[in-house]
């Protein structure tokens, strides 16, 4: 076998990442395919590139030798390919917007298509902001729509653009039989006996920060279903199965109604992230007013969020 290009820059994910998990994600291919790749390397070279452990990869001093060279030509093939492209006959651009699916993504990539109609808007969604934001710093995305969470806040690099696009309770979820359905808000503390259906850990805050306010409320939540998908959360929920921490835009039909929590213990951000040296980075103030536009929008559409607002005078517009 000979080293070739796809080989250095698995090589340089996979030291990048840590791990040969996150890396096989990163670069799109499957874990035992990425360990299959780094074997035959090895093999290749008669010796260890990495070390294996149980808290991810480290480089042996080979695979410290072999990094620094990789790194220099790949960086130089990048050059390569980019002062070429200035030779070659102009092609629609491409913008790689991600999101987590929800309020803004969507939505976004609509008025992000409007806006420059000569580009191809290419959006990928995924369950966790921390997955979507290896991949912007991989190069994989251009901007990122996301969320974090009080006491879990992103700390981004300096290379990296980021605003705040609105903040959002968390609300809860339950049946329209429920015996606390009708009111206006639900204390933390009453919810303490309750069944209790969450979305499972997207590795960004989410639902420790949740956890946290139960323990402050002087109770650890029975937690009977973890769920990621919303439809069957819902029935769950409608079903009197359980009830369910939910962003404030979760849909209150079907037999489920949707409550604000009194004092608004739990609040998530969310955020509009760019790379700095991405080829939307001069539109960024834009993109912004275009991802609160998508957010208010979505917003509209929850009567019972409405009312939240108009009761809190949070004024509902997208500046």
């Amino acid at each position: 076998m000979e080293l070739e290009l796809r080989h250095l820059q698995a090589l340089c994910a996979i030291a990048d990442a840590g791990s040969l998990t996150r890396a096989a994600t990163l670069l799109g291919v499957s874990q035992p395919a990425l360990t299959a790749q780094l074997q035959r390397v090895e093999r290749e070279l008669g010796a260890q590139v990495f070390l294996r452990g149980r808290h991810g990869v480290t480089p042996t001093p080979l695979g410290q030798y072999l990094l620094t060279r990789a790194r220099g030509i790949v960086l130089a093939v990048e050059e390569l390919r980019r002062s070429a492209r200035q030779h070659t006959p102009a092609q629609r651009p491409v913008i790689r917007l991600g999101g987590i699916a929800g309020a803004v993504s969507v939505g976004l990539a609509d008025r992000l298509s409007d806006l420059l109609p000569e580009a191809e808007v290419r959006l990928t969604t995924e369950y966790s902001p921390r997955l979507l934001w290896d991949l912007l710093l991989a190069d994989r995305l251009d901007a990122v729509a996301m969320v974090d969470y009080p006491g879990f806040l992103l700390r981004q690099p300096v290379s990296v653009l980021a605003e705040v696009v609105a903040v959002e309770p968390v609300f809860v979820a339950m049946s329209q039989r429920h015996r606390l359905a009708d009111r206006d808000s639900v204390d933390l503390a009453e919810l303490a006996d309750e069944p209790w259906a969450l979305s499972p850990p997207d590795g960004s805050g989410w639902p420790d920060c949740f956890l946290v306010a139960c323990e402050q409320a002087g109770f650890t939540p029975r937690v009977l279903y973890t769920v990621a998908d919303a439809l069957p959360l819902r029935e769950l929920v409608a079903t009197r199965r359980a009830i369910a921490a939910c962003q404030a835009v979760f849909d209150s039909t079907d037999g489920v109604v949707v409550k604000p929590l009194t004092g608004d213990p739990v609040k998530m951000r969310h955020l509009l992230v760019c790379r700095g040296d991405a080829p939307v980075a001069h539109l960024f103030d834009r993109l912004v007013r275009l991802a609160r536009q998508a957010y208010w929008a979505y917003a509209s559409r929850r009567p019972h969020y409405q009312d939240w607002l108009r009761a809190n005078s949070v004024a509902a517009t997208p500046d």
